[in-house]
């Protein structure tokens, strides 16, 4: 059994989200940086773009796959994580701190409450390491 985060939300798409009011900062679960094994690229929204819920803010590109990256909120995009033009590695190496990717400004909380608290989120890979 993994232990993720207590102080995140996570969406079933293996993304994470860390809530400060109407802040989200948004990154990949470390189940799913394992998952893709080495990440060699990463493409994603630029500063003020609008981001919907459940539709692609981006993409990652691995030794093992391309990914669209599943944005669990709605919201303006207000930062980028430019840490990782200079060092793709911290997604792999710290995927729930320093390798966040954006930011967004939400503009519905209650889209927060579709996410899965941490230990929803380890059943939820559970079930689906089981095939249930």
């Amino acid at each position: 059994m993994k232990l993720f985060p207590e102080d995140l939300l996570y969406s079933r798409e293996h993304i994470w989200v860390r809530v400060d009011g109407y802040m989200a900062t948004i990154g990949i679960t470390d189940f799913a940086q394992e998952s893709l094994g080495e990440i060699l690229s990463v493409e994603f929204t630029d500063i003020d773009d609008y981001v919907e819920r459940d539709e692609p803010f981006g993409s990652i590109e691995s030794s093992k796959a391309v990914v669209d990256l599943i944005s669990p909120v709605s919201g303006t995009v207000i930062s980028v994580n430019d840490d990782i033009n200079d060092d793709i590695g911290i997604i792999n190496s710290d995927p729930h701190d320093t390798g966040w990717l954006i930011v967004v400004a939400m503009d519905d909380l209650e889209q927060l409450d579709d996410l899965l608290v941490a230990s929803a989120y380890n059943d939820f890979i559970s079930q689906e390491e089981q095939g249930v």
